[in-house]
């Protein structure tokens, strides 16, 4: 006998590693494969919520086509997470004390340092993921720094050097001056700030002036005239580096001041004015500085007009201590700068004004400083070329996007694509292959050796060679992870029966730096797709809908969730709610109500050892004769069918809301319910059936619940007899002759009937202890004998007096249609009618006064423009539930009406 709760904190370790220790993870020998590759978390990090969703949804794929007979295979690892880990060792060393930062270490004690760290605390979020249940391949594990996927680093740099798709090129980057690297767009985050726009005037030069349109006192237009021209900008201290000003080719202000020259305060030095689009006339004063060097869009206009790109800061944004930066700014601090600029265009006249704004501006995720665009040289690769082919597979369907309206996100990015800068300035991660020698000239190779010998073929001589000191960025060797981690550059086995893989699931916050970036890879070097279809997730908020934050204080850790709820509970909450296009509202209610499922299964399980509902070996239920076991041999066929084609689709959440609706309501409200009378009966034949086919059922629920709950499905599995183990038993294939339409009329008109009967006693708050008369007209001769056949069960269920059939219906009855009957609920006796009429008119009230509010807020244009998405969704979600909410009580008023 089970005992009375399932212990998730004893049970899902322990069966964990019973699973691990089998190898039942490993892919099996069949010929048709399924593989998916993990998203490589970081190695520094620990799961959160969005880890917790995205490994629960490829677990649950996983299972299901291992159950299904496939060689499945999971492929789990970790990425090296260049930055992070980098930043976690440095922080160590600080606080040690020992006053020995990783420049005094030196290279290869630092790196030796870092993979002390990586031994000792690396694998933390493996074993969390373990505690989730990830049914991974942890035999087949890698990390981006091992040696196999370093040699496939390597070999693609090398490649694309020689393609010429891989080169070195002087262009601006995020530079983090803390870190002193450049970062990806990924590792920046918008903060909004209080700034200004300082403007400032620059003059003419050669004594040119023109007519400026102006307003005067009394408001009418004239001009006035000007020897200057006025830029506004948030960061002042750039304006060293300016090399031009853009206007607006079409803008009559400024259209004869192109090609004209302005002097630039402080240095004195002539720089142009240029017409070009990117100046917007509607704007500030319709006139951009424009420094290449300093800002993205104004590299873009340089390259346009040829401007000089004057690069004015060194790598820890500090003023340069020499030329072109004017000796009295020269070392000095970027915004000690800024200051001093500012003071002196005050006191020199050509600060015009100042105006306080918002505006966004770019930090480093993990430093907090702010981050400069710095013009510096490093590697690119030539991601326009590489993007032609990874267009094409998406456009002709050879990876398909779900939900589909990902891929218009997919091409935005791609037809729009940008030289991708792959080298950063740390010590961790894949050193660049390349050697430089005295005179500059680079040898590209695979190896140290390989390099000398190009460099000795070329000089005719051996001579020194300094490698390159940066190391590649981590999206570099997590674009190779689909192929990489199958062995590439060998042909693998793994490689021949494994890629490509068939579903990769990840959010859409690295559709650009990852998912397509393995898209151009994994065809360049292969020749085929990484993916067959790329699932996006949905993100993870909080009940009220609001991104999690720790500044938020409503960060939900999924490991005190486990604690609190179980593994199973977590999942199934996740599964359910994940459904596509639509981000999930997690709250703990939900998972609470969750848990309470699998203790409904687990409940039901107790009662039907209790009633001695045990498999009978060579049972078929094919050959079940009761109306009751046919009916359930049908739901479970359906059940089959929907599962099974959900999960085929990704539509997670309609795999888990059958699996609800059949476990909860199906098996254990009503199959169990109407069972008890056979159970408990006399008729020991009958009793046999029922007590066999319960005992399936219960096995086909447990079989097809068993990707998404885990634990509790294969603790059931164990305790009631099976000996082999449910993580790799048979999925059910869906029979459509199982399913008898004569046997699902009548059960399902029998719960039809106590389902309206419990409704009207509900609506119409009847006493619990009432028990009403039903008559029904208009019955037919099939009706009649169901009614005869299980009128003890709808008496029993429905809470009556009694059962007739009549030719009319007793005063004061709520009428409800019976299939081509009539039923007639007497209740006018247990009930105050008139006042049951006016609390439902009450109720009715509140609910349209809800509408009311909630429609003139969403019909009010000015609150959908300001509020947030979240609140507008919140809003629509509450008209439509007190929409709801109102008809059912409208229903109800009418029916009431009926028994005056």
């Amino acid at each position: 006998m089970l005992e009375k709760t399932f212990n998730p904190a004893a049970v899902e370790p322990r069966l964990y590693d019973m699973w691990e220790k089998s190898g039942v993870f490993a892919p099996n020998d069949a010929g048709e494969t399924f593989s998916i590759v993990i998203p490589p978390p970081n190695v520094t990090g620990s799961l959160h919520i969005g880890h917790a969703l995205n490994n629960t949804l490829q677990d649950v794929l996983t299972r299901f086509e291992r159950m299904r007979g496939k060689a499945a295979l999971w492929l789990p690892g970790t990425d090296h997470a260049g930055i992070a880990t980098q930043m976690v060792v440095e922080r160590q060393l600080a606080a040690s004390g020992s006053n020995v930062g990783r420049r005094d270490m030196g290279r290869e004690a630092f790196v030796a340092k870092v993979w002390e760290w990586k031994a000792e605390s690396g694998g933390t979020i493996v074993k969390q993921l373990r505690r989730l249940g990830a049914s991974c391949d942890w035999s087949r594990e890698r990390f981006t720094l091992d040696d196999g996927l370093s040699a496939a680093v390597r070999k693609v740099f090398v490649t694309l050097h020689k393609q010429g798709l891989m080169y070195r090129d002087k262009r601006l980057v995020n530079w983090d001056p803390q870190f002193q690297t450049a970062i990806s767009d990924l590792e920046v985050e918008q903060k909004e700030v209080d700034g200004h726009y300082w403007h400032f005037a620059y003059p003419l030069a050669d004594g040119m002036s023109y007519q400026h349109p102006v307003t005067d006192e009394d408001g009418n237009e004239t001009t006035q005239t000007r020897n200057y021209i006025v830029v506004a900008t948030t960061r002042p201290e750039t304006m060293l580096g300016d090399s031009g000003v853009a206007v607006h080719p079409e803008d009559p202000r400024y259209k004869d001041l192109i090609g004209k020259f302005v002097v630039l305060p402080i240095t004195g030095r002539r720089i142009p004015i240029v017409g070009d689009d990117y100046a917007d006339p509607t704007k500030g004063s319709g006139a951009v500085k424009i420094t290449p060097a300093h800002d993205f869009n104004d590299f873009q206009v340089g390259k346009r007009h040829n401007l000089e790109q004057i690069n004015i800061m060194d790598e820890q944004a500090n003023l340069l201590a020499f030329d072109p930066v004017p000796q009295e700014y020269r070392g000095m601090e970027r915004f000690a700068a800024r200051k001093a600029i500012i003071a002196r265009a005050e006191a020199e006249g050509w600060l015009t004004a100042v105006e306080k704004t918002k505006h966004m501006v770019p930090h480093g995720d993990r430093s907090g400083v702010v981050i400069e665009p710095w013009l510096t040289d490093q590697w690119y690769v030539n991601a326009g070329e590489l993007a032609k082919e990874a267009i094409k597979a998406v456009e002709d369907g050879r990876t398909v996007f779900e939900p589909r309206n990902w891929e218009k996100t997919y091409f935005e990015w791609m037809r729009n694509i940008e030289p991708w800068c792959v080298s950063r300035q740390l010590w961790w991660g894949h050193r660049i292959p390349a050697w430089y020698a005295e005179d500059g000239m680079i040898f590209v190779a695979e190896s140290e050796a390989e390099a000398l010998a190009q460099a000795k073929a070329h000089y005719g001589k051996a001579v020194p060679l300094r490698q390159d000191d940066d190391v590649l960025d981590t999206w570099f060797s997590s674009a190779l992870w689909p192929f990489s981690t199958m062995g590439w550059p060998e042909d693998t086995d793994d490689l021949k029966r494994f890629y490509p893989t068939h579903t990769l699931i990840t959010g859409f916050d690295i559709i650009f730096f990852w998912v397509a970036r393995m898209m151009m890879m994994g065809l360049h070097f292969t020749g085929q797709a990484p993916f067959k279809r790329v699932f996006i997730n949905a993100l993870v908020r909080d009940d009220k809908g609001q991104k999690m934050s720790k500044s938020k204080g409503n960060v939900m850790d999924p490991l005190v969730l486990i604690d609190e709820f179980g593994a199973d509970a977590l999942r199934f909450t996740l599964t359910a709610m994940s459904g596509q296009g639509r981000d999930i509202k997690l709250a703990k209610p939900r998972i609470e109500g969750y848990r309470n499922f699998s203790t409904k299964l687990w409940n039901a399980t107790r009662f039907t050892q209790m009633n001695e509902c045990a498999r009978v070996e060579g049972f078929d239920p094919a050959n079940v004769k009761l109306t009751l076991s046919r009916w359930i041999r049908g739901e479970v066929q359906k059940t089959v069918s929907a599962v099974t084609q959900a999960l085929e689709g990704c539509a997670f959440d309609d795999a888990a809301n059958a699996l609800y609706k059949f476990i909860w309501n199906v098996f254990c409200d009503w199959y169990l319910e109407l069972a008890k009378p056979i159970l408990n009966g006399d008729d020991e034949t009958a009793k046999t059936e029922v007590r066999a086919m319960t005992a399936w059922v219960l096995d086909q629920a447990m079989i097809l619940l068993h990707p998404v709950m885990p634990f509790i499905t294969e603790e059931l599995w164990q305790k009631t007899g099976h000996s082999d183990l449910l993580v790799t038993h048979a999925w059910p294939k869906f029979d459509a002759t199982a399913i008898d339409a004569e046997a699902d009329e009548e059960i399902n008109w029998l719960i039809d009937m106590i389902n309206e009967i419990r409704s009207i006693r509900s609506e119409m708050n009847v006493p619990g202890s009432a028990r009403a008369p039903l008559i029904l007209t208009g019955a037919s001769d099939v009706t009649r004998t169901r009614l005869n056949r299980h009128k003890d069960l709808i008496l029993f269920l429905g809470r009556l007096s009694g059962i007739d059939v009549a030719d009319t219906g007793a005063a004061g009855s709520v009428p409800f249609v019976a299939g081509e009957a009539t039923a007639h609920l007497a209740i006018a006796e247990f009930i105050d009618i008139k006042a049951e009429e006016a609390r439902l008119l009450k109720e009715i009230s509140v609910f349209d006064k809800s509408i009311e509010g909630t429609k003139r807020k969403l019909d009010n244009p000015d609150f959908v423009s300001r509020a947030p998405e979240e609140v507008i969704v919140e809003n629509r979600e509450r008209l439509a539930e007190a929409e709801s909410g109102k008809a059912k009580l409208s229903a109800a008023l009418e029916r009431l009406k009926a028994a005056l």
